[in-house]
């Protein structure tokens, strides 16, 4: 028991977690110590179990977060030793590529999990990655997608944190951009939720780090 291959399982539908559960709780090494319906849960879980392997919905309720893969960050600061399965339906490989770009080891899809999660789930505890044939191929294939602003910030609030690192007020920020404090302020928040920094120190050193002043 030791040496089994620890499993948090995470899925919002119940019966698919059943299904999943019997199919890797029947394989030699395997044992699925919990289960999780939503993001809050899978986090809660993997922290408190430190699994092996944590088998991830790549779309689940909870939180705000537009996908599972928000929280992935976080998971590799609070539970390093976890790897991160995503398991979904989304048969695009830019998909694929984000998840392993926010510290997944595997993509497996639904539609293959069957013959594919055992797999992933032992090449993940390995520390090994695995991709979905189909969409590794496709990957290799296609130009890797155009860089994007970082944490999926808009354009509006890069101009805005930029404001912000160089030292300009609320007040000052609305005018110079013709917006209402109240406006400046709701991105400022959504600018702090997104990359997860609160104080102006850690704005400016995030704008620091990613050269947005660079520009200034």
């Amino acid at each position: 028991m030791d040496d089994d291959i620890t499993i948090v399982l995470a899925d919002d539908h119940a019966v698919v977690r059943s299904g999943l559960r019997l199919l890797l709780d029947a394989e030699e090494g395997l044992r699925v110590v919990a289960e999780a319906g939503t993001v809050d849960d899978a986090v809660r879980l993997t922290k408190a179990h430190r699994p092996r392997v944590l088998v991830l919905d790549l779309n689940m309720p909870g939180r705000t977060a537009s996908s599972s893969l928000d929280v992935l960050p976080d998971l590799r600061q609070e539970a390093p030793d976890s790897a991160v399965v995503i398991l979904t339906m989304q048969e695009d490989p830019q998909f694929a590529r984000r998840a392993l770009a926010s510290g997944a080891t595997a993509y497996v899809l639904k539609e293959a999990a069957d013959g594919e999660l055992v797999e992933a789930v032992r090449r993940a505890a390995a520390g090994e990655v695995y991709l979905n044939p189909r969409l590794g191929a496709q990957l290799a294939a296609a130009p890797p997608a155009p860089a994007g602003p970082p944490d999926d910030l808009t354009e509006r609030e890069l101009e805005i944190l930029r404001l912000i690192a160089l030292g300009h007020t609320n007040a000052e920020i609305g005018g110079q951009l013709y917006l209402s404090v109240r406006t400046v302020e709701s991105h400022r928040a959504h600018i702090q939720q997104k990359i997860r920094r609160t104080t102006r120190a850690e704005l400016v050193r995030y704008a620091l780090d990613h050269g947005l002043l660079d520009e200034a």
